[in-house]
């Protein structure tokens, strides 16, 4: 297998070396940069851009930068001539349209972190701005990318479980994960950011939009709530503490930052000390003076822990989706896809159960995921979006994009009608 990885590997080796802008040098921006590390024949990360000086001189170093191709805004590149083929956007959600607009206003081919904007219009106003500039979009909708579900997509186009009827989705968040991200991070309420389902779901509703092959959305019904992650549910065993390390039951709690900072380190270490060197003894004093050592019944959060979005397509096909906090799993989504001839079924990111309704044949398919990668998140679909987007380029063939605008609008469409369902309290119908 390893050698038909390989072998495929080959095919988007073409003596053509894109080079890439990265603006916002935090997680997202780190994990995609990686593709310039391992595949230098491919990528060169030739600019870089963060307000935080410790991080952009970081990734400077790394990418043997000089000084001024280092910026500390965006601006200052978009005020000199275009020196690069793309940009990779990775600012915080509610920061990408007016760069995105501005860069493809520059001819600058944009790959934009998920979501898109935290609008409709403003996503609407970044498609517009690429289609009017003839410039490349793709959005990091990953899951779109990962093998598991490009042969998932493959299956149900060859018509081998007959028409889909209906799909079953499931996002398990993580318990910690939702902890750090959405009750003590920075997407734990609207005004810091945006909602929950656009922020850590809107590729999951992408999904479903690619597996029901663009059929249009007739009836959308959403509801859930913040049901778990506030004050009266504290315990009162925890009396007034405000912090983890101040807490007489730390020890106990699953929420605990000691827990989830301490004994998972270096998990997410970085992001708790993002302006020095994330050593143990310094993700402690973040946790001791900063928020992500907050009580979690006692943070300023207010987007939801747990959603169900129900939708219908035309024809009468249907899918249900659940985004749920309190998983022991952390984001290995379970799909099951039911269909007029038989149904496919994943639960683990990797395998593909094939049950076949005419002959009552069982099948495991289980497709090959590059192994020698550390952009291995979401079964390794960040190197593949990264690969796609790269060779797109390189090529100058926007087909080899799987999340391009006319897709990523409609399916975030999806996104917003399901929010704006969920806080009316009404079945939308189109």
């Amino acid at each position: 297998m390893e050698n038909e990885i390989e072998n495929e590997e080959k095919k988007f080796d073409n003596d053509k070396i894109v080079k890439l802008i990265i603006i916002g040098c935090g997680q997202r921006g780190f994990v995609y940069s990686r593709y310039a590390i391992e595949r230098p024949n491919r990528l060169k990360i030739v600019a870089v851009c963060d307000p935080i000086k410790f991080r952009r001189d970081k990734f400077g170093l790394e990418f043997g930068l000089n000084s001024n191709m280092i910026f500390e805004n965006w601006n200052e590149i978009i005020s000199i001539d275009k020196f690069a083929d793309a940009v990779l956007i990775a600012t915080p959600d509610q920061l990408h349209c007016e760069p995105a607009i501005a860069f493809a206003s520059k001819k600058y081919h944009l790959l934009v972190e998920k979501p898109l904007a935290i609008t409709l219009e403003d996503c609407e106003k970044i498609t517009a701005a690429c289609k009017a500039n003839n410039v490349m979009l793709s959005v990091c909708h990953v899951l779109r990318y990962a093998p598991v579900n490009i042969k998932i997509k493959h299956l149900i186009d060859s018509g081998l479980i007959g028409e889909v009827l209906n799909i079953q989705h499931l996002e398990p968040v993580g318990y910690y994960h939702q902890a750090h991200s959405y009750v003590r991070g920075n997407w734990r309420n609207l005004s810091g950011s945006t909602f929950m389902l656009l922020s850590k779901s809107c590729h999951d509703l992408d999904l479903i939009h690619y597996f029901m092959g663009g059929r249009k959305c007739k009836k959308v019904s959403s509801f859930g709530s913040l049901t778990y992650f506030k004050k009266e549910n504290k315990p009162i065993e925890a009396g007034n503490a405000m912090k983890c390390f101040e807490c007489p039951i730390s020890n106990k709690c699953p929420y605990s930052a000691q827990k989830i900072y301490l004994e998972r380190y270096p998990w997410k270490n970085h992001v708790l000390v993002p302006d020095r060197e994330p050593t143990k003894e310094n993700v402690q004093f973040a946790i001791e003076n900063g928020p992500y050592g907050r009580c979690v019944y006692e943070s300023d959060n207010d987007v939801v822990d747990q959603q169900i979005v129900n939708l219908e397509f035309e024809g009468g096909a249907l899918s249900s989706f659940s985004m749920v906090a309190f998983t022991e799993s952390m984001c290995v989504r379970k799909i099951r896809i039911f269909g007029s001839m038989g149904q496919l079924e994943c639960n683990n990111g990797y395998d593909i159960i094939y049950d076949d309704f005419k002959f009552g044949q069982k099948e495991i398919f289980k497709p090959p995921v590059i192994q020698k990668t550390k952009m291995s998140n979401h079964g390794s679909s960040d190197y593949y979006l990264m690969r796609s987007f790269i060779y797109a380029i390189s090529e100058n063939d926007p087909t080899q994009i799987l999340s391009g605008p006319d897709d990523t609008l409609a399916s975030h469409k999806l996104v917003f009608d399901s929010e704006n369902s969920r806080l009316n309290n009404t079945i939308l119908n189109f």
